[in-house]
């Protein structure tokens, strides 16, 4: 179902933004493409730094916006802490070199300007008046059905759920007996009395992607047994790479997926191109609902994963909540496996496509992104 919102000037257009976004943004610039008079969603980039020329800047922000199909028109919010400056001839207002500049791209892209606002801690005004004012910004962002809270910035939701620490130790003896059960069975060594958890754990690596279709089902549910053959399978990169393509696809991908490393494992053979695509966000845009699920299941999984274990599970999460367009809530999975192994293999990749603001390609098809 579409939602309309609809505003009729530049402060019921602020009010929109965070339903637009999906969380009120902080210390963050805001593109919005439009086709006509309609925007569908937002994209956010981090405030520009020192390190970061203005031209470079300026590019970065109107290249995304000119990846989105059918954009003809681009409007922009700065979100600042940063206070307005009061000069001999009037307000100038914060980032107004950066976003000049951001508005000269958009106009030699061909883009047309719908708006170009400010928001500060005293209130908000325009870039493009010539003797800008501050006005106080009145009233909620509007709800919308199904978004939820949106007050939140675009840090909320990220830090991973609680946990009880009984369960993360039953984890734990999974884990542990799971390696033992598997190392004993491949030096064909008689094992220790056997934990029947790790046993139950086993029986569900008999079938990886059926295991991995079940786990996203009731993500919330899994035992401890299963948490922990999860965390088994997300710290192999063959079987990590088979649930990140399964999950973004279907069970049938995920299988694919399986033959495809087998084989590469095996006889060094080339992996599908449209398996490959998934990687790097090219192909069929996922179904979001199936990418929130299995970045519920990965978030517990890491929550209650041993510190050693929880590099997988959050380059997992990482990498879902790339696939969803939520680069910054990315970046702070990254952060967390660099604290752990700053030599993180998967994390490493990921880093440098979110420091270059790549996004996937069907993250411009549904035009609701963010980025860092």
């Amino acid at each position: 179902m579409t939602t309309l919102l609809r505003a009729s000037g530049s402060a019921e257009f602020l009010q929109l933004v965070p339903s637009l976004a999906g969380f009120t943004p902080t210390d963050s610039l805001v593109l919005l493409p439009f086709h006509g008079s309609r925007t569908s969603g937002a994209m956010r980039l981090d405030l520009p730094h020192d390190d970061v020329s203005t031209e470079d800047y300026a590019d970065a922000a109107i290249g995304l916006v000119s990846r989105v199909r059918a954009a003809d028109a681009v409007a922009l919010v700065v979100y600042t802490v940063d206070e307005v400056h009061v000069t001999p001839e009037g307000l100038v207002l914060p980032f107004a070199i950066d976003v000049d500049e951001v508005l000269q791209r958009a106009e030699d892209a061909g883009l047309r300007i719908v708006d170009a606002l400010c928001v500060t801690p005293r209130g908000w005004s325009s870039y493009l008046d010539d003797d800008p004012q501050l006005r106080v910004l009145d009233g909620a962002a509007p709800v919308v059905p199904g978004l939820g809270d949106v007050s939140g910035d675009q840090r909320s939701g990220a830090d991973l759920p609680p946990v009880d620490l009984a369960e993360a130790e039953r984890v734990g003896r999974a884990l542990r007996d799971i390696d033992a059960l598997l190392e004993h069975a491949r030096v064909h060594e008689p094992a220790a009395p056997q934990n029947p958890q790790a046993i139950a754990a086993l029986l569900l690596l008999d079938d990886v992607p059926a295991f991995f279709e079940a786990a996203i089902t009731t993500p919330d549910e899994l035992p401890p047994f299963a948490i922990a053959a999860l965390l088994w399978c997300l710290d192999r990169p063959l079987f990590r790479d088979v649930a990140l393509v399964q999950w973004a696809t279907d069970a049938v991908g995920g299988m694919r997926t399986l033959e495809a490393q087998l084989s590469f494992a095996d006889a060094r053979s080339s992996v599908p191109d449209d398996l490959g695509d998934v990687f790097l966000g090219r192909g069929p845009t996922p179904d979001p609902e199936r990418l929130r699920r299995a970045l519920s299941l990965v978030r517990i999984a890491a929550a209650r994963a041993p510190q050693a274990s929880r590099p997988a599970p959050l380059t997992a999460a990482a990498w879902l909540s790339w696939a969803l367009g939520r680069a910054s809530h990315a970046a702070h999975y990254l952060g967390l496996v660099r604290a752990i192994d700053p030599e993180y293999g998967l994390a490493a990749l990921l880093e440098t496509m979110i420091a270059a603001a790549v996004l996937p390609e069907w993250a411009f098809r549904r035009g609701a992104t963010s980025t860092t």
